[in-house]
């Protein structure tokens, strides 16, 4: 499948600090991509790098099999045929809503052009408000603007850079799904970067979770989730408690809740300590069999409760149940654990 973007031990500073470093990265056609981290991992430094808005000081970024960055060549934003969405949404307030979407457009005659804007602005679902003006929009339809701008010259690579971040959480969950749809019926590769984990699981094939420079893994939604490559990463993604036990078999472990046979093997000494990540979904309460532990926090959510539990020996636990299945704080209630995917820490 053909490569649009290739990352290779990328290093970017700020004067003397280093900001990302030794990042590597492949986004191919088509391809629904995104990187996520907290505040100052360098994540947006990463994008405006691919851009052409900010230097690199090692490694090299190659577009469409090109190279236009390393250390001494920066090939120019407007050169690189990139599109990009930006947080603040970046229109130009003078111009209605078709000329901004139009501007791009140059070598088009006054009729193709007209086709393309409605065309985009049927697709990002603001038909007929070409006449309209940025001050008259909501946040969420300047963003599909933005977006229906970014999409007009059909580059191959989107670059989306915490575009949804201004908007209230309801209107951010819904805009998420509708510009990866729209992104989809175009065939357009997008590198969307974000703090979100919501936002990069519902956006992304791939997800890259950052940590203080570097991809601390690169994968799936479903794997960053279930099978993280470090405590960062299990930390970061997700909710979870992590549960000490000693490792008895390659594939067994014992803790206060029991003994969980899992499904990796670890080629570790048997008996060494380790911490077994439990995420709330491993963890069942209410029924007749396991060990007594008690409620000391609960978070109803709607349709389900998240539940904080002190189990035996003092560490805690967190459980997802179904919120008809209603208990209160200080009760007391047996804990079984249902742990389908095993992933340890050495203590």
């Amino acid at each position: 499948m053909q490569q649009l973007l290739e990352i290779e031990d990328l290093h970017c500073r700020y004067g003397d600090t280093p900001v990302v470093s030794g990042l590597s990265l492949s986004v191919h056609a088509g391809m629904l991509a995104c990187l996520l981290g907290p505040s100052g991992c360098g994540k947006t430094t990463v994008l405006r790098a691919i851009a052409g808005f900010e230097p690199v000081s090692g490694g090299s970024i190659r577009l469409r099999g090109k190279e236009v960055s390393r250390p001494g060549l920066a090939l120019p934003p407007e050169r690189r045929g990139l599109g990009m969405v930006f947080q603040d949404y970046a229109l130009f307030p003078h111009l209605s809503v078709a000329d901004n979407i139009g501007f791009g457009l140059r070598g088009l005659s006054a009729r193709e052009r007209d086709n393309s804007v409605a065309r985009l602005l049927e697709l990002v679902g603001m038909p007929g408000t070409g006449g309209r003006y940025p001050h008259e929009l909501s946040g969420g339809q300047q963003q599909r603007v933005s977006l229906a701008r970014a999409l007009a010259p059909e580059p191959p690579l989107l670059l989306l850079d915490e575009p949804f971040s201004n908007l209230d959480v309801e209107l951010r969950a819904r805009l998420v799904g509708d510009v990866r749809d729209i992104l989809r019926a175009q065939g357009t590769a997008a590198l969307f970067v974000t703090h979100d984990q919501h936002e990069a699981f519902a956006m992304g094939e791939r997800v890259g979770v950052m940590h203080e420079g570097r991809i601390a893994q690169w994968d799936t939604p479903f794997n960053l989730y279930h099978e993280p490559a470090d405590r960062f990463v299990a930390d970061f993604i997700g909710q979870g408690r992590l549960l000490g036990g000693l490792l008895v078999a390659p594939d067994t472990v014992e803790t206060p809740l029991g003994s969980i046979h899992g499904n990796r093997a670890y080629n570790w000494p048997r008996g060494c300590h380790v911490d077994v990540l439990l995420r709330p979904d491993d963890v069942l309460i209410g029924g007749d069999e396991g060990i007594e532990s008690e409620i000391v926090e609960r978070a109803f959510r709607g349709a389900e409760t998240l539940y904080t539990l002190r189990i035996p020996g003092g560490g805690e636990v967190l459980s997802l149940m179904p919120s008809h299945c209603d208990f209160l704080v200080g009760q007391r209630v047996k804990v079984a654990l249902q742990v389908d995917h095993l992933v340890l820490f050495q203590g």
